[in-house]
């Protein structure tokens, strides 16, 4: 998803579309969770997500923060803010049980 959202509507309070903005983000990520996995045993899905007051002045983060960025946004002052989020999926990192029983069969 790629999208300039208004942060600013004349019919709106100012915090109700920002709440808004949030709102159509969480979604967007709870629907792209719930796409198939290539394999769900090892896999689940991440995402690499840019946000700024445009395209050309976004910046990398990670999902836990892009709502605290949007706040901070908010609070410059600006009418417009863009956000990109990418989903992808990425391999589990194997935890230590897994790899000591992977050595024992070897």
């Amino acid at each position: 998803m790629k999208k300039i959202y208004k942060l600013t509507d004349e019919k709106k309070h100012e915090d109700r579309v920002l709440e808004a903005v949030k709102n159509d983000i969480r979604k967007y990520v709870k629907r792209e969770k719930k796409k198939e996995l290539p394999d769900k045993k090892s896999m689940y899905w991440d995402f690499d997500c840019k946000i700024g007051s445009n395209a050309a002045t976004a910046k990398a983060v990670d999902f836990e923060v892009l709502i605290k960025e949007l706040d901070s946004i908010k609070s410059t002052g600006a009418t417009e803010c863009y956000v990109e989020i990418l989903a992808k999926p990425v391999n589990k990192p194997l935890k230590d049980s897994e790899t000591n029983e992977e050595a024992d069969v070897k």
